[in-house]
């Protein structure tokens, strides 16, 4: 009875180990296989790869910071002739929290760089390697970083914004409505620089998990996106579903945002009440929607340029035309 009862203890605890590991990275989401997904129904749609600009610099594969031997990676574009400060974005990739890569916003970068800005594509510990809320400090301390190293890279540190897509918006509106936050301190890396952001561009990025609009969290065919990344359903922990939504965070600090998003109406759950949560504080923001769309909508051509020139067009409002 004693050596089973340590084998079998021994077994709980290899299976409490090996159920921490890291997951194998999760590919099923990329800018080809959300083409082919939405080919069928928009069969004019092309991948958007403009040609990178002659006039941007690129420093790519850059260690933001390192943590527990794990390098954290962005890549940043400029223009190459500029030697003022430059009003700077941090641009966040979607995929559930689970899967996506930074490249998949590299087109997006060069092309905002051109027109005067600082782009950083950004990577994050995903839902397979660790649970929210790693990827939130993750980005906090990407923000520090940029503060950091503002000098080096000429971005204004008072010209910050986030723009981020699908999982990536959320993420980019929950960073930029808790600057300060203690509950999302970051990874220790540069903690005496500020992750405060002054705009926000949210594309197709949920504003609230528990909410009448959200379809996020059904768990009844498979484990959902959010469940896999909270590690635990809405039932279970609640508060962690409410805490992650961006509408639970507005308050009078809050940016400017700019909603840009698809005809898939779930994907901007709380959209409207965060926009009236804004208006009560006199705080701006602006929408600008695509229909009929697939969510993926602005890796693709027709729709990469109208959402740049939505983009830029916001960004200079806040940063260069005032």
């Amino acid at each position: 009875m004693k050596a089973v009862g340590v084998i079998t203890a021994l077994s709980l605890l290899a299976g409490s180990v090996f159920a921490q590991l890291p997951e194998p990275r999760d590919t099923s989401f990329t800018t080809y296989s959300a083409y082919k997904g939405a080919l069928k129904k928009y069969p004019n749609i092309t991948i958007a790869n403009p040609p990178a600009p002659a006039t941007i610099t690129s420093k790519m594969n850059v260690v933001y910071c390192t943590i527990n031997k794990r390098d954290l990676h962005l890549d940043v574009f400029y223009p190459t002739a500029n030697k003022a400060p430059l009003p700077a974005l941090l641009i966040i990739h979607g995929g559930g929290w689970r899967s996506g890569d930074r490249s998949q916003h590299i087109p997006l970068a060069q092309q905002l760089a051109a027109r005067g800005y600082v782009t950083i594509t950004v990577e994050y510990r995903l839902s397979t390697e660790a649970l929210y809320p790693a990827a939130v400090n993750d980005l906090k301390t990407a923000l520090k970083w940029m503060r950091a190293n503002a000098k080096a890279y000429h971005i204004d540190p008072d010209k910050i914004a986030a723009w981020g897509f699908s999982a990536g918006g959320q993420l980019a509106t929950l960073i930029g409505t808790t600057a300060g936050d203690k509950t999302f301190p970051g990874d220790g890396c540069y903690d005496k620089f500020s992750d405060k952001v002054q705009a926000i561009v949210d594309a197709d990025g949920t504003l609230a998990f528990i909410h009448p609009e959200s379809g996020e969290g059904d768990d009844s065919k498979k484990k959902s996106a959010g469940t896999l990344w909270f590690g635990a359903n809405k039932t279970e922990r609640p508060d962690l579903w409410i805490q992650a939504g961006p509408i639970s965070h507005i308050n009078k600090n809050t940016p400017p945002i700019a909603f840009i998003n698809s005809s898939v109406d779930r994907m901007h759950a709380g959209r409207t009440d965060v926009i009236h949560k804004l208006d009560s504080m006199h705080i701006y923001s602006e929408v600008h929607s695509f229909p009929d769309t697939p969510h993926p909508f602005l890796l693709f051509n027709p729709w990469f340029e109208p959402v740049l020139n939505y983009t830029a067009n916001f960004l200079d409002k806040m940063f260069k035309n005032q």
